[in-house]
């Protein structure tokens, strides 16, 4: 099997472009041509097919995944069921506890949903982090492409990005976990960093399987007072130019950027400069545009993410209520990400004028029909909850605004 990005550039209209089409209502031969020049993609699991891109809807990845500290595998199954019936469009498997083989079987058995994951957090853990090897790393790369991952994470830091860090004077320093490894490793062995040098390796393998490439952002903030630097902006230099290579070579391409905590005022200047550097999807995690939000950052988040779907980001990464905190429980991912369905359908009213569903709920409301606005919301029980189990809404009770004005 050929790569969609060759199909797309001979013309050729694929099953996959089809189904697409569909679904986000472009013409499979807009599709075949923004996969052809890089501005979209398509994340693969058998039948599931999940755009991201110029003209799509914005896109919500859920994070889920055990740590060193906690380690649950019936908490994870959850977590993969409410990704799934919320409305999650991908899912991120980054566990680093237990028998993180198993855990990442179980959550394939348990979604339909297209898979990521970040190789070099399963590498280190089975390895070590002093004793890994590079081929270490691509031996964890391609058991995931065997077992059928969608897409795989890879940080390109080099050498001179980290002189340029070890000088900078950022509060919180480098916050990418899957960055921070990465690093570690090259200071560790004293090299450049495995992935840029056996590029040419990463890039057969994700062709082989139509996977998708997403480089990672390791240099981005960990508070709104650590500005953009030189090796943010290096970074990003540097993962534009690997992704052209990508496409080049046939590979389909994400890039991550402009997340982490950035002020407000800045999300979306940098995603804008972003869009003008760069075709390829740009997947931002939050952002978060205050620190403060601690127990409430899903709320941060969907503020900073709206934002940037907004100027233009096309794929969003969601932050839960226990960001900062502790590993997040099922209940802290439905949060979550139900914040950043919100998110990321502000940013498609502004976007792309998809307000459809909101015109739907305002004539519901104004029929006074509180059951109605129950089964159009995102979470119908929650909504549930809060109507006090009346048949009318108790905010107003006998003086309700709509109701008196059409009286007189």
């Amino acid at each position: 099997m050929d790569s969609l990005v060759r199909y797309a550039e001979n013309g050729i209209i694929t099953h996959q472009m089809e189904a697409l089409s569909h679904a986000e209502g472009i013409s499979p031969e807009i599709i075949a041509e923004r996969i052809a020049e890089g501005s979209i993609v398509i994340m693969q699991r058998d039948d599931r097919m999940t755009g991201i891109g110029a003209g799509l809807s914005t896109k919500i990845n859920v994070n889920l995944g055990t740590s060193t500290g906690k380690v649950s595998v019936e908490d994870e199954i959850e977590k993969v069921r409410i990704a799934e019936m919320f409305g999650a469009d991908t899912i991120s498997d980054l566990s680093m506890g237990g028998d993180i083989n198993a855990i990442r079987k179980a959550v394939f058995e348990n979604s339909t949903l297209p898979i990521t994951t970040v190789p070099v957090y399963p590498a280190a853990v089975e390895n070590g982090l002093k004793e890994m090897t590079d081929d270490d790393i691509f031996a964890t790369l391609r058991r995931h492409a065997d077992e059928g991952v969608s897409s795989i994470v890879v940080h390109c830091v080099n050498r001179a990005m980290l002189e340029s860090f070890r000088k900078n004077k950022r509060i919180l320093g480098m916050v990418s976990k899957g960055g921070s490894i990465t690093s570690a490793f090259m200071l560790i062995n004293e090299c450049e960093n495995p992935f840029v040098e056996r590029f040419d390796e990463v890039l057969s393998l994700c062709k082989k399987r139509d996977i998708v490439l997403s480089l990672g952002n390791t240099a981005r903030s960990g508070c709104i007072h650590d500005c953009r630097d030189r090796m943010q902006l290096e970074e990003l230099r540097q993962n534009i130019a690997l992704a052209h290579r990508a496409h080049e070579n046939g590979v389909q391409v994400i890039i991550e950027g402009c997340g982490g905590h950035i002020r407000s005022d800045r999300i979306s200047k940098y995603v804008k400069q972003y869009k003008k550097q760069s075709p390829f999807p740009l997947f931002v995690a939050g952002p978060l545009p205050t620190d403060i939000a601690a127990g409430y950052d899903h709320i941060a988040g969907c503020v900073g993410g709206s934002m940037a779907s907004t100027a233009g980001a096309d794929y969003l990464c969601y932050i839960t209520p226990a960001e900062h905190l502790g590993l997040p429980n099922p209940e802290a991912v439905k949060e979550g990400l139900i914040a950043f369905k919100i998110a990321a359908h502000i940013g498609d009213t502004v976007k792309y004028g998809k307000d459809a569903k909101d015109k739907k709920i305002a004539h519901i409301r104004a029929t006074l029909d509180p059951k109605g606005q129950i089964v159009h919301a995102l979470d119908p029980a929650r909504a549930q909850a809060f109507s006090d189990e009346e048949d009318e809404c108790t905010m107003c009770g006998e003086f309700c605004a709509i109701r008196i004005m059409r009286q007189y």
